[in-house]
């Protein structure tokens, strides 16, 4: 591992099929790759490439068919659910496109819901700190119904740092958001790596939204197509378009993508 960022998760030989006999379809069909902590990494591909499945299985929200998924130094596959259920609460940290807030909370209670879970109290001056730097404080006493989207996923943001967990990952974040409102997101997630040390993960169709990122893995049919370090828009356009062979008309060099092989490591 000499030379190498820490490792905050890796996955190895991971396989996740569904179904059985000649209709089985492998989502994931052997990906190794190793996640560095305190960087941002984005995972784009086209419709198909296993992208979500690949960051249920680095979550523990889904288990692989085979091979290997883990989390600092825990095997996720050893876990019993309860066990994994313990992990997903108290070391990885979830934004999903919608918020997924409970509607029957407030936001508030929404952002201590780990911690009420694990009977646990917050620690008040890092909640305060979030709070006030995702701007919501006057929103604690609101229900989801009675925010707005971007206010959701701020609140969703807190939520998932509030137990400063080892890593976070966002599933399309910003897939709802209007353009302002998906940039400040954007902005925030880069924040928690930039001044807090967090590690992200985020699966994304927009080139604009990988771009925010220190590098991008692709895929494609369920297998490790790339990597791409200090991305922009156009360069991530350009690698996207090589994937599918159906470049951007816009861009006309996408067909000559500066992707690199991913090897089994993200540098």
């Amino acid at each position: 591992m000499t030379g190498r960022a820490p490792v905050a998760a890796a996955t190895v030989g991971v396989v996740r099929a569904y179904g059985t006999g000649s209709s089985a379809v492998r989502a994931l069909d052997g990906v190794t790759l190793w996640i560095p902590a305190g960087r941002f990494t984005a995972v784009m591909g086209p419709s198909g490439s296993g992208k979500s499945t690949l960051l249920h299985c680095l979550a523990g929200l889904d288990r692989p068919t085979s091979g290997q998924v883990v989390l600092g130094d825990t095997d996720l596959g050893t876990l019993t659910d309860a066990e994994l259920t313990t992990v997903r609460r108290d070391r990885i940290g979830f934004v999903f496109q919608d918020g997924n807030l409970l509607p029957h909370l407030s936001a508030g209670e929404n952002i201590d819901l780990a911690a009420s879970l694990a009977g646990r109290r917050p620690d008040r001056v890092w909640r305060a700190e979030l709070v006030d730097r995702l701007g919501i404080g006057n929103r604690l006493r609101h229900l989801p119904a009675e925010l707005s989207g971007g206010q959701r996923q701020r609140v969703a943001v807190a939520r998932a740092l509030l137990g400063r967990p080892e890593i976070v990952v966002a599933d399309e974040p910003t897939g709802s958001l209007d353009t302002a409102s998906g940039g400040e997101l954007l902005g925030l997630l880069r924040g928690c790596v930039d001044d807090y040390g967090q590690t992200v993960v985020m699966v994304t169709h927009d080139p604009r939204a990988a771009s925010v990122s220190d590098q991008v893995l692709m895929l494609r049919d369920g297998v490790a197509a790339g990597r791409l370090t200090a991305p922009t828009p156009d360069r991530v356009l350009s690698a996207m378009g090589a994937l599918t062979g159906a470049g951007d008309p816009a861009h006309p060099d996408a067909a000559h993508s500066d992707v690199t092989d991913t090897g089994p490591v993200l540098r």
